[in-house]
């Protein structure tokens, strides 16, 4: 098959115009067509009085040597790649210890299961409760104010991308196209078959639960075996090799392989590998507020007069400004047509995010606003020195909340003219349990508030009203990546712990749904070809 690129056509085309393109581009009749297929569609909104579709096709043409050869050095007309995902190891019949995955997020599902399609029948530990028990301890979070650490936003089956946009792409290199194994499986468990062209493809809560019990069924039908509420408080090594790992309850598993997919939040699992001596070492990390806007507001900006277009669906944005004080300001995890999200895991601190459903219908869009954050920041704290920083912040906004788990908030006219906001505008705010009326100026530290407040009237000027006086600021957004990395070699192994995989966002590998589980299916290979190496 031939794949072309760049083929461009108006937001209302015909469904014949892209045959029609694909006949114009090759130059051949239309009985030389055998047939196309969407490999990516996204949209241009530069201009937004005309948006154009830009679409990837992939075609099966007769003569196509002869075709190809025409378009010899034309980078839009090339052989389609082979993405077909190939196993790179069979699980042989004498093992002696099953491989255990830590974690039940999208790195370690992704890992589970590709081991368990290998043969090798994973143990996995997810300290949580399966998706749906997981879902009433979070609402509990969100209507009773009552915090389960074990089963909230940051802990249980799906981890913490649940309880997202559900945001299925990256922009990590994939020259193997494991990300595309990645949409398959999701499709495979019900997600819906457009995430495999769409341009940023996502799934929402509702749809990201069905999703994950049913690889989770798959998993179990090919042997695998996932036990939830265990949570591993130590790891068994010997001579610099893992050999098992103990749960809370005392029982110990015997493993020489053992996946570490925690997730950033996993801090005192982070603490246990630190003092068993597994190296790890501080990195950067992001912190800020979440801010919200009508989210007819944004469409209107970036689409004009196709805001409401079904193709386009609800319009999101990316922002970065470099502020004079050296920090970074930038947008992240926008979600369209969200919710702001109670996200802490831990008593009497408040953390923010963003979710949203499928449909992507709420009245708001919010997004992180969020300051780079170096390790220079905490100089004498060593490789945990992150966590300690996170954690102080986030038990600040639980005090100027209210002490009830309720969030600090204030309206952006008033974070700007530095005075306190005593009440809701026209944005109504939607993070629950509550939001506490206040001045946000003490939330972060200093340089974070003015390198934000440097940010907002720049923004403005590409998202005009993006600076409105009622636009609500919530504080505070503390988790947008982990913030140390559990490092490791080429063979995906701990530095200095052989056996140990450290995987995903926790260890510093990955930043989302798909990168994580391309980072998951990339050390389930490394371990099953170590362990097919040993027998």
């Amino acid at each position: 098959m031939l794949r072309l690129t760049e083929l461009r056509l108006p937001l209302d085309h015909a469904p014949e115009a892209l045959q029609a393109a694909i006949l114009q581009r090759l130059g051949i009749p239309a009985q030389d067509l055998i047939s196309h297929t969407i490999y990516k569609r996204s949209y241009d909104a530069r201009k937004s009085s005309a948006i154009i579709l830009t679409y990837i096709v992939d075609v099966e043409v007769a003569n196509e040597a002869e075709v190809l050869a025409k378009f010899t050095g034309d980078i839009n007309v090339k052989v389609t790649p082979d993405m077909d995902y190939k196993f790179v190891a069979q699980a042989p019949e004498n093992l002696t210890h099953r491989p255990i995955v830590v974690g039940f997020g999208p790195c370690g599902i992704l890992a589970a299961l590709v081991l368990a399609q290998m043969g090798f029948k994973p143990i996995i530990l997810e300290r949580g409760k399966e998706v749906r028990e997981r879902t009433k301890d979070t609402w509990g979070l969100w209507r009773k104010s009552v915090l389960n650490p074990e089963s909230n936003v940051q802990f249980g089956e799906g981890g913490a991308g649940t309880f997202s946009d559900g945001k299925l792409y990256s922009q990590i290199k994939d020259p193997r196209h494991l990300g595309r194994k990645v949409l398959d499986e999701f499709v495979k468990a019900g997600a819906p078959e457009e995430i495999l062209f769409i341009n940023k493809p996502h799934i929402g809560t509702f749809k990201l639960v069905t999703m994950v019990e049913n690889i989770r069924r798959t998993i179990e039908s090919l042997g695998g075996e996932i036990r939830f509420q265990q949570r591993v408080v130590d790891v068994q090594i010997d001579d610099s090799q893992v050999r098992g790992v103990t749960l809370a309850s005392g029982e110990q598993l015997r493993s020489d392989h053992v996946i570490m997919a925690l997730g950033h939040s996993a801090r005192d699992s982070f603490a246990m590998l630190h003092e068993r001596g597994v190296f790890m070492e501080a990195k950067p990390f992001s912190i800020g507020f979440r801010i919200e806007h009508p989210q007819g507001l944004i469409d209107r900006c970036r689409f004009g007069k196709s805001a409401g277009h079904p193709v386009l669906g609800a319009a999101d944005y990316k922002l970065v400004h470099h502020a004079k004080n050296g920090r970074a300001v930038y947008s992240f995890c926008m979600c369209p047509g969200g919710t702001v999200v109670a996200a802490t895991s831990e008593l009497n601190r408040v953390v923010t995010n963003g979710m949203s459903q499928y449909s992507r219908n709420e009245r708001n869009a919010n997004a992180g606003i969020v300051v780079d954050i170096q390790p220079s920041d905490y100089p004498e704290s060593g490789a945990l020195g992150g966590i300690a920083f996170q954690r102080f912040w986030e038990s600040r906004a639980f005090e100027l909340g209210g002490g009830t788990y309720a969030a600090p908030a204030q309206l952006v006219g008033d974070f700007l003219a530095k005075r306190p906001s005593t009440g809701v505008g026209s944005v109504e705010p939607s993070y629950k349990p509550a939001v506490n009326w206040c001045d946000l100026s003490t939330s972060l530290p200093d340089y974070v508030i003015d390198a934000v407040r440097e940010a907002l009237p720049f923004f403005d000027k590409k998202i005009k009203g993006f600076a409105m006086h009622d636009a609500v600021l919530t504080g505070v957004e503390t988790r947008t990546s982990s913030p140390l990395r559990i490092t490791r070699g080429e063979d995906c192994q701990s530095l200095n712990v052989k056996g140990l995989f450290p995987a995903g966002e926790g260890a510093g590998y990955a930043g989302g749904i798909l990168s994580a589980g391309v980072d998951g299916i990339k050390v389930a290979e490394a371990l099953a070809l170590s362990m097919v190496q040993l027998t």
